[in-house]
């Protein structure tokens, strides 16, 4: 899916654009990387060793840096590690392939602010990156960021999920189909519709895969509450207010 569908735009605090570093020694990944960021209005400077990421660094102020761990000349520790040292603080991050729990230690214990590991999905990357750089600066958020339904209420600048006053944590993909039902309050949405808007590519006719995402928002929501989520038998999903009598 598009990233950056439907979701509100970040910026920096003087309204200028989110400013990335991506280095991957990958080159054809790096380059989705800076597609995928530049989708949502950043400015990205992509490299491929760990050298010319210090330089891109220390030249383009970036506000989010993406590092590959296993670059050539400097590697992503290294990388970092090198940041640290001359008190740049700005959130990091790491790509990796490997998938050891000492590795993952490593990146964060040596001041990384998170990790996705290779393979991964770009809308997995794009939550991840979006948290931190929410966490790290002071952006500008759309007035009319949070929806909501009832008691719920979802926000799409911060990504905080709410029913009355208990937080919800959700997977990005249960956010995006959140999301989606409730931009359309009371509406029908087809499996098909829910396919479309919220995977965007061709699952070969598998909708069970909507059904079981239905069931895992069930559980997180409707279990706090009256149920919101509702199945329209042989139609699709809709989510609305709890009828009042």
């Amino acid at each position: 899916m598009s990233p950056n569908r439907g979701s509100a735009q970040l910026r920096r605090a003087d309204g200028s654009p989110v400013r990335a570093v991506v280095a991957d020694d990958e080159e054809y990944l790096a380059d989705l990387l800076r597609m995928t960021f530049r989708a949502e209005g950043w400015d990205v400077e992509v490299t491929h060793d760990g050298r010319a990421a210090l330089d891109a660094i220390r030249s383009f102020g970036p506000d989010i840096v993406v590092l590959d761990i296993m670059m050539p000349g400097l590697d992503g520790l290294e990388v970092l590690n090198a940041m640290r040292d001359r008190g740049d603080d700005t959130p990091v991050l790491f790509l990796t392939a490997k998938d050891g729990v000492d590795d993952r230690i490593a990146g964060i214990t040596a001041g990384g602010d998170d990790y996705v590991t290779k393979p991964f999905s770009l809308e997995e990357v794009v939550a991840r990156v979006r948290g931190l750089v929410r966490r790290h600066l002071r952006v500008t958020a759309n007035d009319d960021a949070e929806l909501r339904v009832g008691d719920l209420r979802l926000n799409e600048d911060t990504y905080d999920v709410f029913r009355g006053e208990t937080r919800i944590t959700l997977t990005s993909t249960e956010f995006e189909l959140l999301r989606y039902l409730m931009s359309n309050p009371r509406h029908v949405l087809s499996k098909s519709q829910i396919l479309d808007h919220v995977w965007s590519y061709d699952f070969g006719g598998r909708s069970s895969i909507v059904e079981l995402y239905i069931s895992y928002l069930r559980k997180k929501i409707d279990t706090l509450g009256e149920p919101l989520i509702h199945t329209v038998r042989g139609v699709g999903y809709t989510i609305r207010e709890p009828d009042r009598t």
